[in-house]
């Protein structure tokens, strides 16, 4: 019969062959694992692949680069001879080398084109134009040296033009890509050179530029061979600069209407040219960038014309109203899509620019306004003028820029569907606002009357933001208008803090103002913390002119905070404005703490913080500000200090109990709250705030009586926390009480010991060592019992 181990036995049996299986398999493994690294390290390792080198220059590009190559060097060789030996041929020998060089290289190419070598082909017609102007030297050189070089040059440029476009047009000629262009290119100098060696003035040269360019044009829009539409297109762009740039420099030098009538005509010619390209079908999409330049140069033709005869401040004034006509011309039907798209386009840039212009005076209305602020109440200006650049000059020539954001305003409000209605009316705002805010500055009005303007410039932003009723979009205009009138109010401020009264009236009615606005929903978070702000300022100016002290000032200003957390309180955590305004009162208590501590009144400073104490704590009283009660117990805290310290007052305890007062009643309120809150974070903070520096200061006190009192303090601590089982109070009590102890008998103790012999204090340390060491066992037992006890006390 087959033996059956017991179960215990048959499992040891199987987990030792499963022990040696795995020590088998491991050797197996590693063994595998060094003949495959063998195996790889003696196999001979297969060479990579090579690439086949790349031709670094493909062979047609070879073509071409050899045949330009011949082709400069037989120019440079022609040149050499045309240069040096030239002169050592009689006059029939120049004409025949002359004649039979030129038209044996120029009917080289028609050979060459019948046998396919086309690239060739357009090199030794390279070579051949070439000749030709070489030969146009020569001849000048030899026959005609006494002409004039300017004017000979011009007729050669448009003898070699004509006879390259022959010679480009011939039939067997035709498939050549270069004689066309090169045409031309000659073609660019006749006329400009012309008018130059004519001595015909700047006008005429000009005109002769712009002519080219107009030519050019015609052959870029009429020609459909590539190269010549190219080069075209690259001369009627560069003369076409050239031209209109020279033409406008005559336009704005000219100093009387003849000059201006001449240098607009030359604009006009401009701009018909550009806008004949842009209303044709070839320009494509470039058809709205040349009808923009076109409505750009009729604009500088017609304002160029009319700048003579006005006063310099009306020259931007007439060009705006040369930019604003094309809109009348814009709204032509019969005119091309793109090409009003371009002429609106041009109408935009103009007055774009003319608001560039208006720029300085508003800045310097903005800006202007804060050299005040080094002289506060120091007389009023008579004018408003005289108070805006009281530091800085006003911009020239500057005294139609109301008129020039009127009328920009006025387009932008007429074009407001075209435009986007949102977006034209946020622009007819600003423009609005800005006209109102330069306005007084540049009419040079009193100041009193420049002070009411901009105050009912302010009061009109904001009236715009309350009744703005737009179907679509409306926040975007109120939150414009709103910030607005927050711009205009400082220079406001800053102007009127010219005189005494002025100051006094300006901030209390910005004041009431943003206070009126306040009682609207949407504009409460921005105008409610500004009215709270020209509060603080009002009560800053009302406490100076009074004649008070700076401490005074302080206890006034406190009324803002007053007001910000009644406000808040009355608005609620939910609304938008409660933390805004709280902020405000927040900044305009720091700033009532810095007056008083800056005038070094140390009672008004506690009085001050006293009364920061009781807002912040009349604000913790709201169930979202909890956690501001910390922040009201320390302003209490500190007030105490401050009066302390005002009274000269050095006991420590005198400083120390109103940290402790509180902390522990908040402590107490806290463990009845939550039963398990520890005492130590109920109680231990308040202790320790006075127990502490109260030990210090018993430690080196040599008198009696504060000793005393911190023991019997520490006594009533420790007691306390013994019957209520608080572990904080009858550490720190039993500890300071301790500690106290030992300072009362240190004297007698130092005393004993110097009279006892030495030998005294080490027999009673053995003494005491071999105590412990008899009873070891039951004093960790009574450890034990102790830790246990102290572990069950809060």
């Amino acid at each position: 019969m087959t033996h059956i181990p017991p179960p215990a036995e048959e499992l040891r049996l199987l987990d030792l062959e499963l022990r040696r299986l795995d020590a088998r398999r491991a050797q197996l493994l590693h063994r595998r694992a060094w003949l495959v690294t063998a195996l790889h390290t003696a196999a001979p390792q297969a060479p990579a692949p090579v690439a086949p080198p790349r031709p670094e220059a493909s062979a047609p590009r070879v073509q071409n680069v050899l045949l330009l190559l011949g082709g400069v060097l037989l120019t440079i060789a022609a040149i050499a001879f045309t240069l040096v030996s030239w002169g050592d041929l009689g006059i029939a020998g120049r004409a025949l080398v002359l004649g039979a060089v030129t038209v044996a290289v120029l009917a080289a190419p028609v050979p060459l084109l019948k046998r396919g070598l086309r690239s060739t082909a357009e090199s030794v017609a390279g070579l051949g134009l070439a000749l030709t102007v070489l030969d146009a030297y020569a001849l000048h050189a030899a026959a005609l040296p006494g002409t004039d070089g300017t004017g000979y040059t011009a007729v050669a440029s448009a003898t070699l033009a004509a006879l390259w476009t022959a010679y480009g047009l011939l039939p067997r000629a035709s498939a050549l890509r270069l004689p066309l262009p090169a045409a031309l290119v000659a073609a660019q100098l006749p006329l400009t050179l012309g008018a130059m060696a004519a001595d015909a003035g700047v006008h005429v040269v000009t005109l002769a530029v712009l002519v080219t360019a107009a030519c050019d044009t015609a052959v870029a829009l009429r020609m459909s061979a590539r190269p010549v539409r190219l080069t075209a297109v690259v001369g009627a762009y560069g003369l076409g600069v050239s031209g209109v740039w020279a033409a406008g420099w005559l336009s704005w030098t000219a100093t009387g209407p003849s000059a201006a009538a001449r240098a607009a005509a030359l604009l006009l010619l401009a701009a018909a040219v550009v806008l004949t390209a842009a209303w044709q079908p070839a320009a494509g999409r470039q058809a709205g960038g040349l009808a923009l330049a076109a409505g750009l140069l009729t604009v500088a033709a017609a304002g160029g014309t009319v700048r003579p005869v006005l006063p310099s401040v009306w020259t931007v004034p007439a060009y705006l109203a040369c930019g604003m006509a094309l809109l009348a011309v814009a709204r032509q039907a019969r005119l091309p899509q793109a090409v009003r798209e371009g002429l609106v386009h041009a109408s935009a840039v103009v007055q774009g620019l003319a608001l560039l212009w208006t720029l300085p005076p508003v800045a310097l209305a903005l800006t202007g306004p804060v050299s005040w602020i080094e002289r506060v109440w120091s007389g009023a200006p008579a004018t408003v003028r005289s108070a805006v650049t009281a530091d800085a000059p006003w911009p020239p020539h500057t005294g139609t820029a109301p008129l020039v954001l009127a009328a920009v305003t006025v387009v932008l409000f007429l074009m407001r569907d075209a435009v986007g209605r949102t977006r034209a009316l946020t622009g007819v705002l600003v423009l609005g606002w800005a006209t109102a805010l330069v306005l007084p500055a540049v009419l040079d009005v009193p100041y009193a009357v420049g002070l009411v303007a901009l105050g009912c410039t302010t009061a009109g932003a904001l009236a715009a933001a309350i009744r703005i009723r737009t179907p679509e979009r409306p926040e975007p205009l109120r939150l414009t208008a709103t910030i607005l009138a927050l711009l205009t109010t400082p220079p406001l401020a800053l102007l009127s803090l010219a005189d005494e009264s002025a100051t006094l009236a300006v901030t209390a009615a910005l004041t009431a103002l943003y206070a009126a606005a306040s009682w609207t929903p949407r504009l409460a978070p921005v105008t409610a913390p500004a009215a709270l702000g020209y509060a603080t300022a009002l009560a800053c100016a009302s406490g100076a002119a009074a004649g008070w002290r700076a401490q005074d000032t302080a206890v006034l200003v406190l009324v803002v905070p007053v007001v910000a957390a009644l406000l808040a309180a009355r608005l609620g955590d939910g609304a938008r404005a409660t933390v805004p305004v709280e902020v405000t009162g927040a900044v305009s208590a720091l700033l009532a703490f810095a007056l008083a501590a800056a005038s070094g009144d140390l009672p008004m400073l506690a009085l001050v913080l006293a009364l920061c104490a009781v807002i912040v704590s009349a604000t913790a009283l709201r169930p979202g500000r909890r956690p501001l009660a910390f922040a009201g117990t320390a302003l209490f805290v500190l007030a105490a200090w401050v009066r302390l310290a005002a009274w000269d007052v050095g006991t420590p305890e005198a400083y120390t109990l109103p940290v402790t007062v509180p902390a522990l009643v908040v402590g107490f309120l806290s463990r009845r709250r939550d039963t398990g809150v520890s005492s130590w974070t109920a109680y231990g903070p308040g202790l320790a705030a006075t127990l502490v520096p109260s030990l210090l200061a018993a430690w080196g006190d040599p008198h009696w009586a504060r000793p005393l009192l911190l023991g019997l303090a520490a006594l009533a601590v420790t007691l306390l926390g013994a019957r209520h089982h608080l572990q904080a109070p009858l550490l720190l009590g039993g500890t300071v009480l301790a500690l106290d102890a030992l300072h009362e008998l240190a004297p007698y103790i130092v005393q004993v010991t110097d009279a006892l012999p030495r030998w005294v204090p080490p027999a009673l340390a053995g003494l005491l060592l071999l105590a412990v060491g008899a009873t070891y066992e039951q004093r960790l037992r009574d450890a034990r019992r102790v830790r246990d006890f102290l572990g069950t006390m809060r």
